[in-house]
């Protein structure tokens, strides 16, 4: 069966519009809740709110590629970035600083024209070195093919499965000319709807010799962020999507094999979309406990090693409890005095042991109206 774009109609991608008339006034309405309880919220929490969704979806995004990234350094690079307070977090590395100036790029500047020179300065800051790992790889340009076409594989080498191949280098600056001509044109279908038709255009074209993924991701985000008006996030595609990664690679690779008729994968887009502002209402909580919690300590203000590891303890993806050996590692100090640190914190309250003791002792925090 040919790809998508070797049919000859490419790229005019066709749907069912009646099947999501129903799911896209539901998504409007969530985004338009969620919008406003962000706004009611006050600059500060939602701020804080959005930097703790930039993070994911910076976090999670590398995470769908199966590249790891330290959240503190993300937090921190997105802080800095942002002229916010970012004392107790780690310097962030060339890699973090990279991946989060796209980003921010594509949020905080969604109302301004995607150019070739844009997507090319983004690949630019994924790979500043011109290497991805110990391979040389052509940045800031479109990808030449001299090692041979653009697949997408997958198994062991001489086993491997093409799940897809994309269109030859000599077709790219047509095709990418069409792209950026439709997606800065006059917005003719919903703009969320725009945002999952762009992320799979993208992705089909692949136009650079790696970074396609992160880059189409942050086309959908800029499309989102188009969609609901606003620079702040308060929800994360990319962590839905890491979320259903399997299922997500599924919808890709049959939606680039089958017809124009991409219906499927917009059902697909939609649906995962709605779960992951669903997914907000867990992260706002968190927000607003955070926020409580630190209104209490600070009547009498904790030293810079408990903070940070406080603020570690409050983060969305902290799991476990925490332990005098975790403390110290957390905080670069001696155990001598992360036993300190831990005593003084449980004086005060905000932490409690739990039912573990001995060499399990460990610790959660309170809930702030028991302090």
């Amino acid at each position: 069966m040919a790809y998508i774009h070797e049919l000859p109609a490419w790229p005019d991608l066709t749907w069912d519009a009646h099947a999501f008339t129903q799911v896209l006034a539901a998504l409007h309405q969530k985004q338009g809740k969620y919008l406003g309880k962000m706004e009611a919220m006050g600059f500060e929490l939602r701020t804080e709110a959005s930097v703790v969704a930039l993070t994911s979806e910076v976090v999670k995004s590398s995470a769908i590629e199966g590249e790891r990234l330290d959240t503190a350094e993300v937090r921190s690079s997105i802080a800095l970035k942002l002229g916010l307070n970012a004392s107790g977090l780690p310097t962030p590395g060339r890699q973090v600083e990279g991946i989060v100036e796209m980003m921010l790029d594509a949020t905080q500047n969604y109302d301004l024209s995607l150019t070739e020179e844009r997507l090319f300065g983004w690949h630019a800051a994924l790979f500043p070195t011109g290497r991805n790992g110990m391979h040389p790889i052509t940045v800031g340009a479109w990808r030449d093919d001299v090692r041979g076409p653009m697949q997408v594989v997958s198994g062991p080498v001489s086993k491997e499965r093409v799940h897809f191949q994309a269109p030859t280098a000599a077709q790219l600056e047509v095709e990418m000319g069409k792209f950026l001509e439709w997606f800065n044109g006059p917005c003719e279908i919903d703009p969320v709807l725009r945002a999952a038709v762009a992320h799979l255009w993208f992705v089909t074209i692949h136009p650079f010799d790696d970074g396609n993924g992160r880059i189409a991701r942050a086309v959908a985000d800029m499309a989102l962020s188009r969609a609901d008006g606003s620079k702040e996030r308060f929800y994360s595609m990319s962590t839905g999507i890491e979320a259903e990664r399997k299922e997500y690679y599924i919808q890709l690779e049959s939606a680039q094999r089958g017809s124009l008729d991409i219906t499927s994968w917009l059902a697909w887009f939609l649906g995962c979309l709605d779960r992951a502002i669903d997914a907000a209402d867990t992260m706002l909580a968190s927000v607003l406990l955070k926020a409580k919690l630190w209104q209490k300590i600070n009547i009498k203000p904790v030293n810079d090693r408990q903070r940070k590891v406080i603020n570690r303890m409050l983060e969305h993806d902290w799991e476990g409890n925490l332990k005098s050996s975790k403390y110290a590692r957390l905080a670069k100090c001696s155990p001598d005095t992360a036993l300190r640190d831990i005593k003084e914190l449980l004086e005060r309250g905000v932490l409690t042991k739990t039912a573990s003791g001995g060499r399990s002792t460990s610790y959660q925090l309170v809930n702030p109206d028991e302090l």
